[in-house]
């Protein structure tokens, strides 16, 4: 039986303050595959199921002095809820004296940031293919009043049919400053966040659309030398598109519906993937082949 479907009989039997479930001696753990400001993340194998898995650790001493203890347990209780073939998988959690351990659906292929960094930038077929992906992953997180409010290349992992998958709902090792707080890099924050008035779901088409613009371009749009010019162009909607690389004028049309200020008139999520530039160029099947 697959740690899936374990989970689902699981719940189904048990609730979820009942006894733990995992412990270490249920997994072999093999490479690591990343570290992060909490902890690390390894490869792991289930040993009743055989399953291959990624075992997130992390401190629980450095979750007390960040005081991100109560955000990790809204988190995974939001991810471990979450259903959907482009959204990562969380099975379940245990916990010893000194560690949390989130056993997570292994993504194969690793990293988009680092295939952004090896390509440059992508063709229009693959940012379309996975700029549609993320919609549909996005419309069901607000159809379950889930905002993500994070979407960016860092959160993003690739399986192993080249599917897009979100692996971040704040509890990363990397991300628990979110960018509410104005930590981190501001090129993905939205004009309200920005400007700390309140947000809704909209923050996710803006960042989608922010998203859009660096798969195309291989830089966000309103990267800047200074912060407080970031927040500027961001604020003013200052969107330029550079002559290199050649983007066609309908992928352009689509960004520009998405970064709008008014949050209340960015291109839903459900038109989008309606948008001509999506239809023409995303593999229906969601899945980008090399």
């Amino acid at each position: 039986m697959s740690i899936a479907a374990e989970q689902e009989k699981a719940s189904s039997e048990v609730s979820a303050t009942d006894k733990q479930r995992w412990t270490l001696n249920d997994f072999d753990i093999g490479k690591p595959l990343g570290r992060g400001k909490f902890g690390h993340v390894y490869l792991a194998r289930e040993k009743r199921s055989n399953q291959i898995v990624a075992l997130k650790v992390l401190f629980k001493s450095q979750l007390q002095q960040s005081q991100v203890e109560h955000q990790l347990r809204r988190e995974v209780e939001i991810q471990s809820h979450l259903r959907h073939p482009n959204i990562l998988r969380l099975y379940g959690y245990f916990y010893d004296q000194k560690r949390v351990y989130l056993i997570l659906e292994y993504a194969a292929k690793g990293e988009l940031y680092k295939e952004l960094q090896k390509c440059k930038y992508f063709s229009e077929r693959r940012a379309a293919t996975y700029v549609a992906s993320l919609a549909r992953a996005l419309i069901y997180c607000h159809g379950k009043h889930v905002i993500h409010r994070d979407i960016k290349p860092e959160n993003l992992l690739i399986g192993a049919q080249g599917e897009l998958k979100i692996a971040d709902f704040g509890w990363s090792v990397h991300t628990f400053n979110r960018r509410r707080t104005m930590c981190g890099t501001l090129d993905y924050l939205p004009p309200e966040m920005v400007e700390s008035v309140e947000h809704d779901a909209n923050v996710d088409i803006w960042s989608l659309g922010v998203l859009s613009y660096e798969f195309l371009y291989g830089v966000p749009p309103f990267e800047a030398k200074e912060h407080s010019d970031t927040y500027r162009r961001i604020v003013q909607v200052d969107l330029k598109f550079p002559p290199k690389p050649i983007v066609s004028s309908s992928a352009k049309d689509l960004i520009s519906q998405m970064l709008v200020k008014d949050s209340s008139q960015r291109l839903p999520l459900n038109k989008l993937l309606e948008h001509p530039w999506i239809v023409q160029n995303a593999d229906p099947s969601g899945v980008y082949r090399t």
